[in-house]
């Protein structure tokens, strides 16, 4: 792997980090929102639909923006039948051949296809039928967004896969099947 390549890596893995560590956080204020809300409604009888929509604004932001750091870390879902018993090699090519002719295109397409949705909820200022419900523009930004940086620490994850089929980038290959 050349040092663009590496260079390339290294960035997208860093956002991917920070933007793993965001998701935390995001989720960690959605479930202060949740217990927020449950006290309010059960001391004093009062709600908020504003509120109880912020909780999932924050949990599919967080889905869309952890996804990435989930791929980075080696911790997306798998067919174990078919990845498990196999050598490394075998494995990063079961990686590569899947990241792109499935991951890679599920992503562009999806993304692409939901910009439209975006804009039109953003041009009409689409809010919720809720009563004191949200705005919809912004957590519906969240697919295009979310699956550009998918997209993105797949192409990442995709040149370490070559570069170790190459024999030029040392990846960690250990898996670890899931509980059972």
């Amino acid at each position: 792997m050349g040092q663009a390549g590496l260079f390339f890596v290294r960035a997208v893995d860093a956002l991917s980090v920070r933007l793993g560590q965001l998701a935390a956080w995001l989720l960690a204020l959605a479930c202060a929102i949740s217990a927020g809300n449950a006290l309010i409604r059960y001391t004093f009888n009062l709600g908020s639909n504003a509120w109880l929509e912020a909780q999932w604004y924050l949990f599919g932001a967080a889905v869309f923006l952890g996804a990435p750091a989930l791929l980075k870390l080696n911790e997306h879902v798998r067919v174990d039948v078919i990845y498990g018993g196999r050598s490394p090699r075998t494995r990063a090519w079961i990686d590569l051949l899947g990241m792109v002719f499935v991951l890679l295109p599920v992503c562009v397409i999806t993304g692409w296809l939901s910009i439209h949705m975006v804009h039109d909820a953003y041009v009409q200022q689409e809010v919720s039928p809720s009563a004191g419900g949200l705005l919809r523009w912004p957590i519906k930004a969240m697919i295009p967004l979310g699956f550009a940086l998918l997209a993105l620490q797949t192409l990442a994850e995709v040149v370490k896969r070559v570069g170790y089929l190459r024999g030029s980038y040392n990846m960690d290959t250990h898996y670890e099947r899931p509980l059972q």
